[in-house]
């Protein structure tokens, strides 16, 4: 079976389509009364997609708004000698949706146009709840350390929170995030710590789904994120040019480049960062905690026919950074050094076949890898690693717009070539159980890795259906896992909605079924017969995929045509739930699985797209989380191994279950050149398991952190932080815009602490207060 797969993809060239799944484009004509063309800008308005725009048409009246979220849109034609011009449109499917306008001249006495913006407040065909973030949203951002800005932006939606090193947990998963970039899923895990990331710069817009999640996405399920980093069509020379500086040592720069002529767009981008807090410490002190990040992207797109598109892009990452010390590693001289790469390629084509059919073939191919070494001074233990896979995927879809329908159907085949090295030295013994071996290497003899195939395929259809003011929408994905386990998996996904017009509210509901596939990392070390020479007491068991029953039912209410409040409840039932666990005391972790989670809970964001002056949100998030003993999947050593073969029942909470989750950020326009935002953070704690004595928790990490920590519950205690950013257009001239941005984060300057010691995560600290100041310059 791996021989015909490795044959498939060395005889079938990769094609791929730069384009969200779940987007459209709209393609216009302007004329005057004869029937000539104007060329007049445009402004295309959606409020419910955080998407506000000003294009131009070409010298023939035509212009193509691509990467659409579906919803409904407003277009606003001003144009001198003509009368104003203002038209709802709906984008709904990826079928190329088209308008002609029309103008009409203008009357001799001078008019003024009011436009009903909040007509796109509230999409009242939308089954389930999508937060969307738009440029404008992800210009004005408040600053992020390098490594995290993208996992920022995620984490400031509800449902979502941070545990360590910026690792996203969507409604209580682990490891259960995928990110869709320009239409092409990565399930890996992408927190600074494990992998480069995408910078924010770099992204034009962002869907984000915890729930009713379409049926063309599976393998991790936790959330969804759909990420577009293309840029508008437009002739001629453009770009833009960020420069930053922040507290630590803080310097980023990034670049962009655009060149468009006749049918095709040339585009590049690159930027690089350094600070000296790249991760969250887990100890006031911040040792050696050195990151340096670069990052090099290009596009080519080429409109070959009316029916004809074609793509290409590269992006190659690269991070270095040093592992933070505790008290004894940094007294000993220890020092980790880490560094992290990705290269990746994508080429697609487009074909049209008629007004209602469309068809599109997407491929990457990626390269991916870590290293970790160590210095002799490390303790209690030197770990060397060196891991990667190269990742070879391929889908096809065909899209059809039929009436009140869109259907869609796919097929998509993903392999993934897994290598894995690693090695460790014990340099303090009386840290480990008895018979710990003192060196371990793995492979066991030469300098090689130990490799594996990782093969999933899936086919899925799905159909949305609009009846008036109900809308369904309907899927079913057919899933298969192959690589120390062999399995297949139908799941349905289903999601019905309501749009009361006389009270401006959507009544939705959602049904998902999740297959989901456990994370790579390491599950070739976890899951070898040689680690049984670690300690005489070893688990192993194969970490099994996870099955699981996804619900929610909420409401989206207009109030005003200003304001937006969407108000969900969830339950999520999972057997298999995985998490991960660590070597020893390495920085190496791998997969877990237990018998069963139940993850229930609540979310609403109230949001003010633009109220005059004013814009943002608030939003709050209830949730409780728990799993079930036994363990079904993964390796224990040592007294781990004893405590979980002496508990084959009972349930605790997982390290993602925090009750009580508040974010806001509110936006004022102070004059029309400048700005002024105030946001907070609240989070009531996560909980944790010690195993130490409270004496030994204080001499390895001190007072002000234990301080931070109720014993009693379990749990850390609550985090709550204040921003504030200021932002200013200091300068313009034709098409050249400098803009200006300051912030301080952590305002009130409390130490804030993520994670504390525990069976599967380390201390984590969040940033003291911080500053930071921002150029932006665009032409």
């Amino acid at each position: 079976m791996a021989g015909i797969w490795v044959l498939v993809w060395l005889l079938i060239p990769p094609a791929g389509l730069r384009a969200q799944s779940n987007s459209g484009e709209l393609r216009l004509k302007v004329t005057d009364p004869q029937g000539l063309a104007v060329k007049t800008r445009i402004d295309l308005v959606s409020e419910v997609n955080c998407f506000h725009k000003s294009l131009v048409t070409d010298a023939q009246g035509m212009l193509t708004a691509k990467l659409l979220p579906f919803g409904l849109y407003r277009v606003e034609i001003q144009q001198e000698g003509f009368a104003p011009f203002s038209q709802s449109v709906e984008v709904r499917s990826v079928v190329r949706a088209e308008l002609q306008v029309t103008l009409s001249l203008a009357p001799l006495s001078t008019s003024v146009m009011v436009t009903d913006v909040g007509a796109t407040l509230i999409d009242p065909h939308r089954a389930g709840t999508i937060n969307r973030l738009g440029s404008e949203e992800i210009d004005t951002r408040t600053a992020s350390p390098p490594g995290r800005s993208l996992q920022d932006l995620v984490n400031s939606q509800p449902g979502w929170l941070y545990e360590g090193n910026a690792v996203l947990h969507p409604r209580g998963s682990e490891y259960q995030t995928q990110f869709v970039v320009d239409g092409i899923p990565l399930t890996d895990n992408r927190s600074p710590s494990f992998g480069p990331e995408i910078e924010a710069d770099d992204v034009q817009s962002m869907s984000i789904y915890t729930a009713g999640i379409p049926a063309e996405y599976g393998r991790k399920l936790g959330g969804v994120v759909e990420v577009n980093t293309t840029r508008d069509t437009r002739h001629g020379l453009h770009g833009d040019l960020d420069l930053s500086g922040a507290t630590f040592d803080t310097a980023a720069g990034s670049g962009a480049l655009q060149h468009g002529w006749g049918k095709n767009t040339l585009s590049a981008s690159a930027g690089g960062s350094r600070t000296d807090r790249y991760l969250n410490a887990p100890v006031l002190q911040n040792y050696s905690n050195r990151g340096t990040t670069s990052e090099f992207a290009a596009n080519y797109e080429r409109d070959m026919t009316e029916s004809d598109r074609l793509n290409i892009s590269v992006r190659r990452e690269f991070s270095r950074f040093l592992v933070p010390n505790e008290q004894l590693q940094q007294a000993a001289g220890q020092r980790q050094d880490r560094h992290n790469f990705e290269t990746m390629g994508v080429i697609g084509y487009q074909h049209v076949f008629s007004a209602n059919v469309l068809a599109d073939f997407r491929g990457m191919l990626r390269d991916d890898g870590e290293e970790l070494s160590s210095n002799a001074f490390s303790t209690p233990i030197a770990a060397w690693q060196s891991n990667g896979f190269r990742e070879g995927y391929f889908k096809c879809t065909l899209s059809v717009h039929d009436g009140n329908q869109e259907w869609k159907a796919g097929f998509e085949s993903d392999a993934t070539f897994l290598r894995e090295r690693f090695r460790y030295q014990i340099t303090d013994p009386a840290r480990f159980d008895p018979g710990t071996p003192l060196a371990f290497q793995f492979p066991e003899t030469g300098p090689g890795f130990v490799r594996g195939l990782n093969l999933e395929q899936s086919a899925f259809v799905q159909d949305l259906v609009r009846l008036g003011k109900w809308t369904l929408s309907a899927g079913i994905r057919w899933d298969h896992y192959q690589l120390l386990l062999n399995q297949n998996a139908v799941s349905p996904r289903l999601g019905i909605a309501r749009y009361v017009s006389s009270a401006d509210l959507v009544l939705h509901a959602s049904y998902d079924r999740a297959f989901q596939t456990p994370d790579f990392e390491n599950i070739l070390l976890s899951s070898s017969p040689s680690v049984i020479s670690l300690n005489p007491h070893v688990l192993r068991l194969p970490v099994q995929p996870s099955h699981g029953n996804f619900f929610e039912a909420g409401i989206t209410k207009g109030f005003f045509k200003k304001v937006s409040l969407d108000s969900n409840y969830f339950f999520r039932d999972l057997n298999n739930f995985a998490d991960d666990d660590q070597l020893l005391d390495t920085a190496v972790s791998f997969p877990v699985a237990f018998r069963k989670a139940r993850i229930y809970g609540a979310e609403s964001k109230l949001a003010v797209p633009h109220w005059g002056p004013v814009s943002g949100y608030i939003s709050y998030s209830y949730m409780v989380a728990s799993a079930s003993l036994p363990v079904t999947g993964g390796l224990f050593l040592g007294d781990q191994a004893s405590q979980v073969l002496g508990n084959a029942s009972g349930r605790f909470w997982v390290s993602q279950d925090q009750r009580n989750t508040l974010r806001t950020r509110f936006r004022y326009q102070v004059v029309p050149r400048m700005w002024v935002a105030l946001g907070a953070q609240y989070g009531s704690g996560l909980p944790f398991e010690f195993t130490g004595a409270q004496a030994d928790a204080l001499a390895q990490f001190g007072q002000a952190i234990v301080d931070r920590v109720n014993f009693d519950a379990g749990r850390v205690r609550p985090s709550f932080s204040l921003d504030a950013t200021v932002g200013a257009e200091v300068w313009k001239r034709d098409n050249i815009t400098l803009r200006l941005q300051g912030d301080m984060q952590n305002i009130n300057n409390r130490l804030n602490l993520i994670d504390f010691a525990g069976l599967f995560s380390g201390n984590a600290i969040a940033p003291p207060r911080s500053y930071a100041i921002r150029l932006q310059s665009s032409f």
